[in-house]
């Protein structure tokens, strides 16, 4: 059993404070950390990618029981604490860095890692979609975000979302705990939840097809409370009679909104639109 942490004492100690900018909440509950651990299924065996490491709270817990952890963190104020908290474990790799900028295959030795992170709040969409469209992949990802998103990633269709089919056409969500707001400092005027994220082998939609997918799917989200006709009459030009063949093609009425069409139906209409634009 580690100790904890004294965190507001230590950001004391060292002349440091969160930034809001950086969304900066630092989990201080134990019992939590422990758990964010046993959520992600964190063994022996796993390379760990931990994004936003902070005063290497959880950095610790992971580090007792992953074979290698890379700690990223981009504020460069946290790195001589970080290096102090950690010295003592060999099996970690300390990287400054913006994840956002930084290839995830150059934190890892294989493909087949773990993601676990407190991210901040504000780049979770961001962030998950750089991840998931990287060409190292992890094959499963638990991360700590605001409750309402990860509830919203969680979606079925009906109430689906742009960022819940980004996440559902590379894996498998389910929120595996929920955080209050009290075990962080300072504390978010939200809960938060543990997302945890199974990676499938393939997308659920062909890779040749993504590009169209997710521009189709950020046209149709832009007007989601219009009937598909209307929200796709705008997309690349179609007009009205190109959004009436696209969704003829696809076997999808034009009645329908965008929030209630499965992956599979985005699939098909992915497939129908890359020809109908290739025939104009």
């Amino acid at each position: 059993m580690l100790s904890p942490l004294p965190v507001q004492s230590m950001l004391k100690d060292y002349g440091l404070f969160p930034k809001k900018g950086f969304g900066q909440n630092f989990l201080v509950d134990d019992t939590y950390l422990q758990r964010i651990v046993e959520a992600a299924g964190v063994g022996a065996q796993d390379e760990v990618l931990e994004i936003g490491a902070g005063l290497g709270s959880l950095t610790r817990y992971l580090a007792v029981c992953a074979a290698k952890v890379c700690a990223v963190e981009m504020d460069s104020r946290f790195m001589p604490v970080l290096k102090k908290v950690l010295k003592d474990f060999s099996n970690i790799t300390l990287v400054n860095a913006d994840m956002m900028k930084t290839d995830p295959g150059a934190c890892v030795s294989r493909s087949g890692y773990l993601v676990v992170a407190n991210i901040p709040y504000y780049i979770t969409s961001a962030l998950i979609r750089h991840l998931l469209e990287a060409e190292a992949k992890p094959a499963r990802m638990a991360l700590t975000i605001q409750k309402e998103v990860a509830q919203r990633i969680c979606a079925k269709p009906g109430d689906l979302s742009l960022l819940a089919l980004s996440v559902q056409v590379f894996g498998s969500p389910r929120v595996a705990l929920a955080i209050p707001a009290g075990a962080f400092y300072p504390a978010p005027k939200v809960d938060s939840a543990v997302l945890i994220v199974e990676l499938l082998e393939k997308p659920l939609i062909p890779q040749e097809l993504l590009v169209e997918f997710f521009s189709l799917a950020k046209s149709a989200f832009s007007h989601k409370r219009k009937m598909l006709h209307n929200a796709l009459a705008g997309y690349a030009g179609l007009g009205g009679a190109g959004a009436t063949r696209l969704l003829e093609m696809a076997g999808i009425e034009p009645d329908r909104r965008a929030q209630t069409l499965s992956l599979e139906e985005w699939g098909r209409l992915a497939a129908a639109s890359k020809k109908v634009r290739a025939e104009t």
